[in-house]
C-alpha cells in the first residue's frame, strides 16, 4: 500500500467516523447537533430554542457558554418560555434587567458535564432524589419519573427533560419543557 494509498484510507475512514459520530447524537427540533460544536453554536442551529439564544445574547452569557465548559445546560425550548407570560419575558429581555435574565438562565447551567446516565445514578445513590446545584445559585431537585429526568426548581415548578444527551464540545444540552426560576419569582 503506498502512502498515498494509506493517506486516502484514513481519510475515508475519519469521515465515516464522523458521520455516525453526528448520527449518534441527538437531532433537537430536527436539526443535527455537533459534538465538535459549543452549546452556543448548536443551540443556535436548534429551531426550537430561539427565544433561550436571544436570551442568552440577551445576558451577556455567549461568551460563557462558548467557553471551555465543562456545562451541563438545561435548555428550554421555545414552548417553556411561551409559558412564561408575554409581560413577564418582555421585562426579562430589557436592559435593565440583564442581571435578573443572567440569574434565571444560569439556574439552568452545571459546572460539569453530566450525562443523564449520570443523573440517574446520583438520584438513585440518593434514595429518589438528587440535589443540583447551578451556577446561578439555584438548587434544582432531579428525580425519575419511570425513565425520564424530571426537574424542581426553588418555587415547585416542575421540568422534564424531553431530549437528553446532547452532547457538545464544551458540555452536554438536555432540552427541557418548562423554564426554571430562582427561589420567590414567578413566571
Amino acid at each position: 500500500m503506498t502512502l498515498k494509498t494509506l493517506a486516502a484510507a484514513l481519510a475515508g475512514t475519519a469521515l465515516t467516523a464522523g458521520a455516525a459520530f453526528a448520527q449518534d447524537n441527538p437531532q433537537v427540533g430536527g436539526a443535527d447537533m455537533f459534538a465538535d460544536r459549543t452549546i452556543v453554536e448548536n443551540a443556535v442551529n436548534s429551531p426550537i430554542h430561539t427565544t433561550l439564544v436571544a436570551a442568552v445574547q440577551q445576558a451577556g452569557l455567549v461568551d460563557t457558554l462558548n467557553g471551555e465548559g465543562p456545562f451541563t445546560v438545561f435548555a428550554p425550548t421555545d414552548d417553556a418560555f411561551g409559558m412564561l407570560s408575554e409581560e413577564s419575558l418582555n421585562a426579562l429581555m430589557m436592559d435593565e434587567n440583564r442581571d435578573q435574565l443572567a440569574q434565571i438562565l444560569t439556574c439552568h447551567v452545571v459546572a460539569t458535564e453530566a450525562m443523564s446516565g449520570a443523573i440517574a445514578g446520583m438520584i438513585a445513590d440518593d434514595g429518589g432524589m438528587h440535589p443540583v446545584p447551578t451556577v446561578g445559585g439555584c438548587t434544582l431537585q432531579a428525580e425519575m419519573s419511570g425513565d425520564t429526568i424530571t426537574l424542581t426548581d426553588e418555587n415547585g415548578r416542575e421540568a422534564t427533560v424531553t431530549i437528553a444527551d446532547v452532547d457538545q464540545s464544551n458540555g452536554v444540552i438536555h432540552v427541557i419543557d418548562r423554564v426554571l426560576l430562582p427561589g420567590g419569582q414567578a413566571g
